[in-house]
Formats: C-alpha cells, sequence, structure tokens
C-alpha cells in the first residue's frame, strides 16, 4: 500500500499531533497521504462523517484515527467505495480500532510491506416503510435498534422471510451483526458471535414475558419488524436507530424490512490475534 488517507475524529486529536506525526512518517518512506478536513454532518443526509466523493480515486487504505465509533462511521460513509479501513484506538475500549498509539509505527511499516490480513465485516440495511412507502433506509455495522421515541412498552410483530414468527412487548429491540454482537446485544444479554461469522441476531430490550431469549438468523434471511400499540393500545411514535446515531421515525403500523447490505466493511488486521484472543484482553480491561 502507498496510498493512504486518514480520517481524524477531532475531539481524539484535538491538536492533529498524532495525525500529523503518520503524515511525517508515511512522506518520509515516500508514501501519499492526505487527510479528510473536518466537516460538520452533511445536511443532505448522505453520509455522517466523511463525504466519500472527496476520498481521491488512488487512496488504497483508510487510517481512522478515533475510536470505534468513529471507525464505524466512516466505515458507513465509505461502503460504496470499498476501501480497506485501518482503525487506531485513541480512546478507552476498542474492539475494531485494534491498533494504539503505542503500536502506530509498527503497524504503518506493515501496511507499506503489505503485510496485513483483511477481514470482511457485514453490515445491515435496514428500510423503513410505510404502507407501500418506503419513508427512510440506511445502513449499520453494529446493529439497528428499535424503540418508542419515549419510555414505555411497545409492542413488536416479527416476521422472518414473510412469514410470522412471534410478537413481544419490549421496550425495544435489536438487531445485531457479529460485529455488533459485543455492543448494546452483549449489554441486554445477547450472545457473542465471532466477527466472521454470516448471520445476525435479533435481541429484545426488557420483554414483557419469560421468553425473551435472542434469536440467531443466517445471512441470507429477511427480517420484518412492524411497530404496534403501546401499553393501552395508544398509538405511539418509535425510533429506529442505525448504529445510535443515524434515526428515522417511525409510528404505529410502520415495519421496518432489514437484511444483509449488499456490501461488507473491509477491515485491516495487523496483528494475528484471534477473535477471543482480542475478546479477553478487551474485556479483562473494563
Amino acid at each position: 500500500m502507498h496510498n493512504f488517507y486518514i480520517i481524524t475524529n477531532p475531539k481524539k486529536d484535538p491538536d492533529r499531533t498524532i495525525t500529523d506525526s503518520i503524515i511525517h512518517y508515511l512522506e518520509s518512506k515516500g508514501q501519499s497521504c492526505c487527510v479528510r478536513e473536518h466537516d460538520d454532518r452533511d445536511p443532505s443526509g448522505r453520509y455522517r462523517y466523511t463525504d466519500p466523493d472527496k476520498i481521491p480515486a488512488d487512496v488504497e487504505c483508510i487510517i481512522v484515527l478515533g475510536g470505534d465509533g468513529t471507525m464505524i462511521r466512516s466505515a458507513v460513509d465509505c461502503i460504496d467505495r470499498q476501501i480497506p479501513i485501518l482503525g487506531i484506538n485513541l480512546g478507552t475500549l476498542g474492539y475494531l480500532a485494534e491498533i494504539d498509539r503505542h503500536s502506530l509505527l509498527y503497524a504503518l511499516r506493515h501496511l507499506i510491506n503489505d503485510e496485513y490480513m483483511l477481514e470482511h465485516r457485514m453490515m445491515l440495511e435496514g428500510t423503513v416503510w410505510r404502507g407501500n412507502d418506503i419513508i427512510g433506509q440506511s445502513i449499520a455495522m453494529n446493529d439497528i435498534v428499535i424503540r418508542r421515541e419515549d419510555t414505555g412498552m411497545i409492542r413488536l410483530s416479527n416476521s422472518v422471510n414473510g412469514s410470522y414468527m412471534n410478537s413481544y412487548k419490549a421496550d425495544g429491540m435489536i438487531i445485531s451483526t457479529p460485529t455488533g454482537s459485543t455492543g448494546y446485544s452483549l449489554s441486554v444479554g445477547g450472545p457473542i458471535i465471532s466477527p466472521q461469522a454470516s448471520l445476525f441476531l435479533m435481541t429484545p430490550l426488557a420483554a414483557h414475558t419469560l421468553n425473551s431469549r435472542s434469536v440467531i438468523f443466517p445471512e441470507s434471511d429477511q427480517i420484518t419488524v412492524t411497530i404496534g400499540e403501546g401499553r393501552d393500545d395508544e398509538s405511539v411514535n418509535a425510533l429506529a436507530l442505525y448504529d445510535g446515531d443515524v434515526k428515522i421515525e417511525t409510528r404505529t403500523g410502520d415495519r421496518i424490512v432489514i437484511r444483509r447490505a449488499k456490501k461488507d466493511a473491509l477491515v485491516l488486521k495487523i496483528h494475528n490475534d484471534s477473535f477471543m484472543e482480542t475478546l479477553r484482553r478487551k474485556m479483562s480491561a473494563l
């Protein structure tokens, strides 16, 4: 790899010390490097954090400085470009951003020498329907969470590939990728899934039933969640939240159709650690 693009979370590297050190190192080795200048969220809603049209055509690697949140937003923004991403963790706990500031130069040397591994991370596409009309659509790398706009219970009816599966009275529902299984889903009792797996899972939030286990689905399935009524059969306003960032407003009667996205995120790995080794190391740091 010889052509790099850096995306920096300005809150994690406010004076650009680390960003500039990467630029200096890469250019000293004869590599090409440019930096995304900070801009606010796109008012048109086309991207969350980075305008993919501003990434030069010859870029071979995107280096993301921040944490897992920055990396997730960047991966979703750049999904159509299919450029591999390396995360540099400048936060606390990071599963996706495996490199920290202390191993930064080590990682850059490996990238220049083409010594790395490439992981495909599946993404979810969620389309919100109101009758016969699409009112919103987005992609998530971690999860799509469906819950009431305010607090309280909501009825959710779930079907798989057009066939009714079950209904929940719950605070909401999490539809998660394997990557997202160590996030919100895990905190409410969902299983941990290897990120190399091709499947996704449904985990209810505080379900008002004794049967509230997570359900795992193969990648080819299509899940439809229909928004029902509230506690006293009243109509409710709800939200479909993509990675806790993008939100689409819904209401009783709307349905969210969730399937595997057409493209995966491409994540670079420098270390040959297994998922279980990484998980044990990160969990012991809590």
